[in-house]
């Protein structure tokens, strides 16, 4: 991390909250900003984490109603939007979303020209595209958080069945941050031993077709599961968008599937998707060219139709 990283959350939502208060206590920036239009709640949020900075280490926070706020971010994070509802699917969301992008995204380019744009609000996939078509922007300097949680609740789901920890689980969530996203399992390992070959202490493998298709379906509904009980995921995204930030502000060149609108990957042209990139200072680095089967490949492009028919409809291709 840089000397002074300042990271500025746009949205002061359950999920801009949780952004922020993730990146103090993980001390993902120097300096965190927290901006939305209803300057008395935006107000209220920054005293409310200004005052457990003490606990925090050196990170201070600020920000406000007054978009002047993000001026000289690093990094800035979009996570206004309307809310997903019980029931609704984030496809859904896009036509509201797109018109909110359409006045925000040239105003905070005025304030801050040179950050790293990180998309967060759903449908992600979407509202990248959108983003990247207001913005003009430079390719990998504008993406969307993607599948970096989904992977992490498919490592949850396989520690908790194979009874190793998470780290020990290499595994990703690919394609549409959404109802068509899978799973990379010709790639997913535990420790060393690909997936679908561990075995419990009797010798049997765990992760059968059948396994691996309720571990898949799990994922794919969690959200939905947690919207229904109560109301909005926040803090599991707020975790994976400050890991995302610490990539950028770090220069880590880490390996993580944050959607980027693709151009000729595997014959698939103006979408983005989550597919597995290198994440350092200037954004997206590299997108990686991953080894995939041929179900993995249908995968793949079913969820770039799913994408491209969405797009279609919003006029944005």
């Amino acid at each position: 991390m840089s000397l002074i990283s300042r990271l500025a959350v746009v949205g002061a939502g359950s999920v801009g909250t949780s952004l922020a208060y993730a990146a103090l206590i993980r001390r993902s920036a120097s300096e965190v900003i927290l901006y939305d239009i209803d300057a008395a709640k935006t107000e209220a949020e920054v005293l409310d984490l200004a005052h457990g900075t003490q606990f925090t280490g050196t990170s201070r926070v600020s920000g406000g109603g007054d978009i002047s706020c993000v001026a000289g971010a690093s990094v800035v994070v979009i996570t206004a939007g309307a809310k997903q509802k019980p029931g609704q699917t984030r496809l859904e969301l896009a036509g509201t979303n797109v018109a909110i992008l359409e006045t925000l995204m040239p105003r905070l380019l005025e304030q801050a020209p040179n950050a790293v744009y990180l998309l967060v609000s759903n449908p992600v996939d979407v509202l990248t595209v959108a983003a990247a078509q207001i913005s003009g922007l430079p390719d990998g300097h504008l993406f969307g958080s993607g599948c970096v949680l989904d992977s992490a609740r498919l490592r949850w789901l396989i520690a908790e069945r194979s009874g190793v920890s998470q780290q020990s689980v290499h595994a990703m969530m690919l394609g549409e941050h959404g109802d068509t996203e899978f799973p990379l399992w010709s790639q997913a390992k535990i420790g060393t031993v690909p997936l679908r070959e561990w075995r419990d202490d009797g010798g049997s493998r765990l992760f059968s077709g059948d396994v691996r298709a309720t571990i898949h379906d799990e994922v794919v509904h969690s959200a939905y599961k947690i919207i229904a009980g109560k109301g909005a995921t926040n803090y599991a995204i707020g975790l994976s968008g400050a890991r995302i930030v610490e990539a950028v502000l770090r220069d880590e060149k880490a390996v993580l599937p944050v959607s980027t609108v693709l151009h000729g990957y595997r014959g698939i042209d103006g979408v983005a998707l989550s597919v597995p990139a290198i994440v350092g200072a200037r954004g997206i680095e590299r997108v990686l060219d991953t080894p995939m089967d041929e179900q993995e490949t249908r995968w793949l492009d079913r969820s770039a139709s799913t994408l491209h028919a969405s797009l279609t409809s919003l006029g944005l291709e």
